[in-house]
């Protein structure tokens, strides 16, 4: 399966970031990739993507990361909602309703 994810460039203390599509468990994080779909840089907050060739690639099968799909939405090239960054967040977020209601039941 093909991942469409981030490889880090640049130097210390200046990160940036190209979007690459690669195989999913294979290469690594300095592996070949299949190809580059554009850049990020945190420091700046601005990136650029190639928007054809990413639908092209989500077409054959490749996922998205949580923070490469985090940037499809907020450049529209997909719909939805963001996804939450860390697993244990949105897990909080899913009990702290569920720990509002106890707490009134028990009233």
């Amino acid at each position: 399966m093909l991942t469409i994810k981030l490889k880090r460039i640049g130097r210390k203390h200046q990160p940036s970031f190209r979007v690459i599509v690669t195989p999913r468990g294979q290469g690594g994080p300095k592996g070949k990739p299949v190809e580059e779909l554009g850049w990020m840089n945190p420091l700046l907050k601005k990136f650029s993507l190639n928007k054809e060739r990413i639908q092209y690639w989500m077409q054959q099968g490749a996922q998205p990361s949580s923070t490469v799909y985090n940037m499809l939405v907020k450049s529209g090239i997909v719909q939805g909602s963001k996804k939450a960054k860390h697993k244990a967040a949105a897990a909080h977020e899913t009990q702290a309703p569920a720990a509002g209601q106890a707490e009134q039941k028990a009233e």
